[in-house]
């Protein structure tokens, strides 16, 4: 697993003459996909000014709630806002935007048809199955799994999420209840850190959403060649990234990408 995680690259967004630091995943650049995930100084910039920047013909914005709900592009209104999770792009240059702190921004990109999505997922998205979701309605476009490319953006690291033991059993259950034992003899040094050896250990546990993003991500058959995580925790890193369990706030972080 430690071959996914990689440096995102940095980079620059100049807007009204004021500097936005924002990273791209290595697997999107190689395909030519504009996205970004951007730090905290973009919670203060007009998405509109980027759209235009972009050449963007829609930006595609959602009340997000932690669900596993999930609307085509076209369906999104910036003025009536839909209780949803996920975006997944049905028009050209269509600007899919999640908002972050502490959670996952994930992004999708289908690299022949050019087919793209992103979702918001924390523990809760991840025991709904909105992985899952998301690749079965890019199965249902005609896109090929070997063509799904996939990146997690910044979001927590396991040493600063930490959950009571009964959330903790609830996650594993629901999580879990959907692998063969042969998906996880397959794919044993993702379970290196066993689950159970974790819950011996006292009142709390501590949970990796990446590492089991990447787990449900195998389950659906995307290639591991094809996923880039991010190694920046957003609890850690205070000066570029606002983090929910770090502070309470209701700040949040933006992220993207373009059909």
């Amino acid at each position: 697993m430690a071959n996914n995680y990689k440096h995102f690259i940095e980079e620059e967004f100049v807007l009204k003459n004021k500097i936005y630091k924002y990273y791209l995943a290595p697997n999107l650049v190689k395909y030519n996909f504009k996205h970004g995930f951007f730090t905290k100084k973009s919670s203060e910039i007009d998405l509109l000014l980027i759209s235009n920047k972009l050449n963007g013909n829609k930006n595609c914005i959602l009340n997000q709630v932690h669900s596993n709900q999930i609307v085509l592009g076209s369906k999104t209104n910036i003025q009536n806002r839909l209780n949803a999770d996920g975006i997944v792009s049905d028009k050209n240059k269509q600007i899919l935007w999640i908002y972050t702190a502490d959670c996952m921004p994930i992004l999708f990109a289908d690299k022949r048809q050019r087919y793209v999505a992103a979702i918001h997922c924390g523990r809760r998205g991840l025991e709904k199955k909105i992985i899952k979701k998301v690749i079965k309605m890019f199965n249902n476009l005609g896109t090929s799994r070997k063509d799904i490319l996939v990146s997690i953006g910044p979001s927590i690291s396991k040493k600063n999420y930490i959950l009571d033991k009964q959330t903790y059993k609830y996650f594993y259950h629901e999580t879990f209840k959907d692998l063969s034992l042969g998906f996880i003899e397959d794919n044993k040094l993702l379970f290196n850190s066993n689950n159970n050896e974790e819950l011996k250990k006292g009142e709390f546990v501590s949970l990796d959403i990446k590492k089991h993003a990447h787990i449900q991500l195998l389950n659906e058959k995307i290639p591991d060649i094809n996923i880039d995580i991010s190694l920046l925790c957003t609890f850690d890193s205070n000066k570029d990234f606002y983090s929910w369990r770090r502070s309470k706030t209701f700040s949040r972080q933006w992220n993207f990408i373009m059909s």
